[in-house]
This record gives structure tokens, sequence and C-alpha cells, in this order.
């Protein structure tokens, strides 16, 4: 059954400003006033898990219409933590992070600002998803993504995740009427070929700037998700934490049984 009035805490890894996480909101309302927002208060792209340890953590009321809104001055995750902590009256019901200007797909899941938040409410055991427009423009589109957001919020509200595990959604890059459906995937096995271009400042101190071309690997492969964002689908993935590889733990078992 579907929670009424859930209480929602909204995230993302773009700043608090930012219109992804602007739509995001305004389509969370479509289903409850109950909503509260942390947010960084900058941009906090590729930061993954990090969290701050050793400087001050600060929280900061901010102006947005029709919800209880702070900035954080820490990571995506530790919005989550503080919301948590400091902000909170009670467990929320669902987690929601973005929607994030950029594909979150594969292997970008490590990376990402916006998957580590909804990753953090997984391992608080609270339903999270993930938010993320294949679009890294300002001026990005995110209308077309609403139906299906407000689709999948009910969905998750209605029918609880397995326990520990986060939902990381991408849309294509397209209007609403090329968009062909909904497509649940695995992660595709894709990887970044990385550059380090070497430049050098008015000094003539040599800096890097990384680059690199994102390369798939099995682009045939209609069960992952970049094979469902190239065809025009809304891509799901399934997401867990634990990142034991357990096809290997056979193997080590043999240094148990050495010397």
């Amino acid at each position: 059954m579907s929670i009424e009035n859930p209480l929602i805490l909204v995230t993302n890894d773009d700043g608090i400003t930012a219109p992804g996480i602007l739509t995001l909101i305004e389509t969370a309302k479509k289903i409850t006033n109950n909503i509260v927002v942390v947010a960084p208060d900058k941009p906090q792209s590729g930061m993954g898990h990090a969290i701050t340890m050793n400087s001050m953590l600060r929280i900061v009321p901010a102006p947005i219409e029709g919800v209880k809104a702070f900035s954080c001055s820490g990571t995506p995750v530790d919005c989550v933590k503080i919301a948590m902590a400091k902000v909170l009256e009670s467990k929320p019901d669902l987690i929601i992070s973005g929607i994030n200007h950029g594909s979150n797909s594969s292997i970008n899941v490590i990376y990402s600002g916006t998957m580590s938040a909804a990753v953090e409410g997984a391992i608080e055991g609270i339903p999270s998803i993930g938010f993320s427009l294949c679009d890294h423009s300002i001026d990005a589109d995110f209308i077309p993504a609403t139906a299906y957001i407000e689709r999948i919020i009910k969905f998750a509200l209605a029918n609880p995740m397995k326990k520990h595990t986060c939902w990381n959604v991408n849309f294509p890059a397209l209007t609403s009427d090329l968009i062909r459906g909904i497509k649940v995937c695995r992660q595709a096995n894709a990887v970044w070929e990385e550059e380090f271009d070497e430049r050098h400042d008015p000094s003539g101190k040599p800096y890097y700037w990384l680059s690199g071309k994102f390369v798939n690997h099995e682009p045939n492969n209609e069960d992952t998700d970049e094979w469902a964002l190239a065809n025009g689908f809304v891509s799901i993935v399934p997401v867990q934490y634990d990142v034991t590889a357990y096809k290997s733990i056979d193997q080590l078992k043999e240094l148990e049984n050495e010397g």
C-alpha cells in the first residue's frame, strides 16, 4: 500500500540552486507536502561517497518555496547524514537524489555524488533513488523526465525496496514523444579511458587536466543500462553497497589451509 503523505528527503550533487533539484522538488510536491531538502551549497559532482571529517560542516536555511530546505557546506553523503542526525524529526519514507546534470549509468555510479547520496540512504535502510539526465547542459530540459519520476516514486512508496538497496535511474536526453518507456537493466561493462592533458601555468609550471573518452565494452547487450539509454529507454538499475566479490571467496579459502 502507498504511504499517506510520505516524508521525502531530497538532495543532489549539483548544488541546491541547480535546475535539476528544483525540478525534482516540484515533481515530489505532486505526491506529498511533507518534503525536506538538504543539498550542497555548491557543486559536488564526482565526490563519490566522500564525507567531511577534518573541517567544519554547516547547514543554513535555504529559500525554496513550499518546503523546508537547507544548504550544506559538505558533500552529498554529508547532506544525508546531517539530515538524519540534525534536521529530520523522523526517518524519511524515501530519499531522492538529483536530477543530476549528466549520466550516472555504468561505471559512473562509482564516482557519482548523486548516487552516493542514494547509497547512503540504502546503508541507513531507507528506500532511495538517484535520478540523472544524460545532458550536462545548464539548460537541459528535465520536463520529459518528470512523468517517469512521479511514476517511479509512487511505485517505490507502494512497493518496498529490498533492504539495503537503492535504484539508479537514468533518462535519455530526448523529448517526451521519443522516450520509449522504462527498462530494468544491469550495469554495463563500460569504463573511462582517461588521459591527463599536461598544460603550463603563466609561470611555466606544469599542471594536468583530466580528459578522456567513455568506452562501452558491450554495446549490443540489450540487458544493460547503456543499451537502454542509447535506444531511447529510461534505465533503472538496482544497486547495492555490498561490494564483496563472492566468486573469489573459494579461491581465497586456500589461504586458510596454508602454513
